[in-house]
């Protein structure tokens, strides 16, 4: 199959694991969240219900966590693994956990991090682990250094403890082979984040792409920072791992700007966002003898067109410097697809606590209901298989 006919309205190999029923389902969740209304009323409500002890975790482990999420353990995830790796799908197991404040909270997330890549090690369906820092850092430390005041003499023995902590998880990643990818998180912290992962790809991609940066592209200085970042980490010798994301706080980075009283960091326009995903994508693929790259959306078009660009450089599908991913639950038109044809492509599930998983939830669920969101495509496409099944 050649990128012009790469048919990603393919709805049979899109659901072709999945029965009646789980399609039915689908269909009333992305009915529920085309409605940015009834999304905003149901992520307070879920919140404020949970904090004050209601018992509604069954219901939503039973609906929209089930079917954004793997589970609340790793064990938990191991069918939706399975299922994916059946597919040619790769899974990329993320502890969704983020907020925390106290220290033993934040040992206890390293450990099961650390626990997290020696299952990755161990399944070869599980190309990457994935972590955030704020999972091992208290955000409002993160916020001081973005900011570049001067850290007190106990927030620089609390940064240490960061610093180990991320050194731990990348240490163990690199001894055993296992490449991890470090998220992208707001903009006001971003920089400490920042600098934390080059200097953990500097010590560690000695040979291979272990550790991974993630790259927003709705910023608007990302893609000359991206630029740059591969000048300073690869100049040793080290190889540059980069995911290239859209970004996921574009209404949290206004708010913020607005409070600041300062210009929006993120791209007024739509347009500009996918430009700037575009030419990141061009710039990955120019330099791809010195870095390797994770294309992580759910953009049809961008898709194509870097299959279209792999083509035309001669790069097989499976090429290991570039992989695709999308998010569970979503857009398997893309994942399945590309599966099919011999692409490195994988899912990024998230697991934890119901009530932890709340912030991600909460995301993906606006996401869905925004104006160009994912919901009305998801809906025609689940439609279209169930109007197909019932002619066969």
């Amino acid at each position: 199959m050649t990128p012009t006919t790469l048919d990603f309205n393919d709805t049979e190999i899109a659901f072709r694991d999945k029965s009646d029923a789980e399609l039915r389902q689908r269909h009333l969740l992305f009915r529920s969240l085309n409605s940015q209304g009834l999304v905003d009323f149901g992520a307070m409500s879920a919140a404020l219900a949970l904090k004050i002890g209601l018992p509604i975790k069954p219901l939503i482990k039973a609906t929209v966590f089930k079917h954004f999420c793997g589970g609340e353990t790793l064990e938990e995830c191991e069918p939706a693994v399975t299922r994916l790796g059946r597919a040619g799908i790769g899974t990329i197991l993320d502890y969704a956990i983020e907020g925390k404040e106290r220290e033993d909270e934040l040992d206890a997330t390293r450990d099961e991090l650390l626990r997290n890549i020696d299952r990755a090690r161990l399944n070869p369906h599980i190309p990457f682990a994935v972590f955030k820092v704020t999972g091992l850092a208290r955000f409002a430390l993160l916020e001081r250094i973005g900011s570049g005041r001067a850290l007190s003499a106990a927030e620089e023995v609390e940064y240490a403890r960061v610093r180990e902590r991320v050194e731990n998880i990348c240490e163990q990643a690199a001894e055993i082979g296992q490449p991890v990818l470090i998220d992208a998180e707001e903009s006001w912290i971003q920089d400490a984040i920042d600098r934390l992962a080059e200097e953990m790809m500097t010590r560690f991609n000695t040979d291979n792409a272990i550790v991974y940066h993630t790259v927003q592209l709705y910023r608007k200085d990302r893609l000359a920072y991206l630029k740059e970042s591969v000048e300073r980490v690869t100049k040793g010798g080290s190889r540059y791992g980069v995911k290239l994301v859209r970004g996921a706080y574009l209404e949290k980075e206004r708010e913020h700007a607005v409070t600041l009283g300062r210009p929006s960091p993120v791209h007024e326009r739509l347009e500009d966002t996918a430009a700037d995903f575009d030419s990141a994508v061009e710039f990955c693929l120019s330099k791809r003898d010195r870095l390797s790259f994770v294309a992580a959306t759910h953009n049809e078009a961008a898709t194509r067109r870097l299959v279209e660009r792999m083509a035309e450089l001669g790069l097989s599908n499976d090429d290991p410097s570039v992989h695709f991913s999308q998010l569970f639950g979503m857009s398997d038109n893309l994942s399945y697809v590309l599966a099919h044809q011999g692409f490195n492509v994988s899912k990024y599930l998230p697991y934890g606590p119901v009530e932890d998983a709340i912030p991600y939830l909460t995301r993906r669920a606006r996401e869905n209901s925004s104006v160009k969101g994912q919901a009305s495509r998801e809906l025609t496409l689940i439609e279209k298989e169930l109007k197909r099944r019932r002619e066969c």
